[in-house]
């Protein structure tokens, strides 16, 4: 079985795309709502929250780990899978299949992420690395504001204070590097007007088919685990899911 984590809502995003590649896989999503949002907060405490996150879907019988939340991302060292048991090629993380669609890009691009992501340089060394150029903007708050429902209005408002001393002319793409923001892709657009915009759920989705398909074969069972339940949750799976036939958990 798959289990994928998020701090709320914007795993969703992963969630939907892994679906359209592999209908038939079993998959346990576990949103961390209560804790959310978890852009703001310290590496020691993403290390905790990220330690907890596995173990609520390793002992339900996930086997298979993505991690579809780009602040954990630097939390994921070699200690954290001994601790966990985990095998490395277990577990798929939202920067390496990112990077990968970039590697013979060489115009420049803008990021978008949550501080904790962009204070980790992860993104940044491995761009770095390939010879690209890139230039980040956090926008504090924004995960936050999607996960709990502020409306558009604030939320444009949290995107364009970000974005103001940036001439966004001059990059080719920017990479919405919180898997919330795709999910408030319209106040982008509204705020940012016609700049290509890069979700990375296609991405990793496309790593978790080829890494872990076939063997990830079951009947389509969906499950969904949330630390807190807030109708915003629910309302982004009915948009994201329609279709789908799934129960939500609260966990105590």
């Amino acid at each position: 079985m798959i289990g994928i984590f998020d701090s709320g809502s914007g795993g969703l995003t992963v969630l939907k795309a892994i679906r359209e590649r592999m209908p038939s896989a079993d998959i346990l999503y576990f949103g961390d709502i209560k804790n959310a949002p978890y852009g703001e907060k310290s590496r020691e405490e993403l290390s905790r929250l990220t330690v907890n996150s596995i173990r609520v879907l390793q002992v339900r019988g996930a086997t298979s780990i993505v991690s579809a939340c780009n602040s954990v991302s630097s939390s994921l060292a070699i200690s954290l899978f001994d601790v966990l048991g985990l095998a490395q090629q277990n577990l798929i993380e939202m920067v390496g299949p990112t990077v990968s669609c970039f590697k013979d890009f060489k115009r420049p691009i803008l990021l978008a992420a949550t501080p904790a992501t962009i204070l980790s340089e992860l993104y940044q060394n491995a761009f770095r690395m390939l010879g690209t150029t890139i230039d980040t903007v956090a926008i504090p708050k924004l995960a936050g504001a999607i996960e709990f429902g502020v409306s558009a209005m604030d939320q444009e408002r949290l995107i364009a204070a970000a974005c103001a001393s940036y001439d966004l002319k001059k990059y080719s793409v920017l990479i919405l590097a919180c898997t919330h923001y795709p999910l408030a892709l319209t106040s982008f657009r509204n705020v940012l007007g016609d700049v290509p915009f890069f979700d990375p759920a296609e991405a990793v989705a496309d790593r978790v088919k080829q890494q872990f398909w076939p063997r990830e074969v079951g009947n389509g069972k969906l499950r969904l685990l949330v630390s807190r339940d807030t109708p915003q949750f629910r309302a982004h799976v009915t948009k994201l899911l329609p279709d789908a036939s799934y129960v939500i958990e609260v966990l105590d």
